[in-house]
């Protein structure tokens, strides 16, 4: 039997006195692919920001590989979880390689031998590379689009080398061609444990083995995938007519 690695037990999120998910239990295992689906503002960045450990839960506990997340330093959950989120912060200039190189800091000594730095960009390339946006190496990030940056931090993420990322929309500034290179990249590393926020269902049912829908009310449902995302869920979900069609290899949802 797989590991669980991230647990909830009893997780209560409120923000400005509305409870947005009220006692969560939830075991995630190694390898795993989660979706949390729901309409805006029903707290999924806000739940992915206390799965990361970077605001607090208003009652109970998050387990990262069976401790507390308050247990870890901030190097040790580090080496444990990546994020990334819908919005980004860049106060000064640096390269597009220089930004994903960041992503290795807290092995900033193995990094300082001169093996160390040939291996950490090998590393940062090949993770640009694996997102399309190696011809940006060079660039300062401050000049990039919104899709051109998101795969830069997407491909920060990778770099970090975690067991475990968390994700805030990765495909929302993609175009189509890219919203594939995204989800591909990331599903080619099936040792990674992903936890993403989609608002695309038809991104959700290809990429995630599990979903978690918020009803923005304290409502939750979670389970197995091809279980929690169907027609009759997410059109009562999202209070509209959301219909199933078979296209073969996979399943495709419309709204009508």
């Amino acid at each position: 039997m797989t590991p669980t690695l991230l647990a909830c037990r009893g997780l209560d999120v409120r923000i400005d006195g509305r409870t947005l998910v009220r006692a969560l239990d939830l075991d995630i295992a190694a390898g795993e692919r989660w979706a949390l689906v729901g309409p805006n503002g029903a707290g999924k960045t806000s739940l992915l920001l206390v799965l990361a450990g970077a605001r607090p839960a208003q009652a109970g506990t998050v387990l990262l590989s069976g401790r507390p997340l308050h247990d870890y330093g901030v190097e040790d959950l580090a080496g444990l979880r990546a994020m990334v989120a819908d919005r980004w912060v860049d106060p000064f200039a640096a390269s597009v390689l220089e930004s994903v190189l960041a992503a290795r800091y807290r092995l900033r000594a193995a990094r300082g031998a001169a093996n160390g730095a040939a291996a950490a960009q090998a590393l940062a390339r090949e993770c640009l590379a694996a997102m399309d946006c190696l011809p940006l190496a060079g660039r300062d990030v401050r000049q990039l689009s919104r899709g051109e940056r998101q795969r830069v931090a997407l491909a920060a993420a990778l770099a970090q080398q975690t067991g475990l990322i968390l994700l805030d929309e990765p495909i929302s500034h993609q175009d189509p061609r890219h919203q594939i290179q995204v989800l591909q990249a990331l599903d080619a590393r099936p040792d990674c444990t992903y936890i993403g926020a989609l608002h695309d269902i038809n991104a959700a049912a290809r990429f995630a083995t599990h979903a978690l829908l918020l009803h923005g009310d304290g409502r939750w449902h979670a389970g197995p995938a091809g279980d929690v995302l169907t027609q009759d869920r997410l059109s009562r979900l999202f209070e509209t007519d959301i219909k199933e069609i078979d296209a073969g290899s996979h399943r495709v949802f419309v709204s009508h």
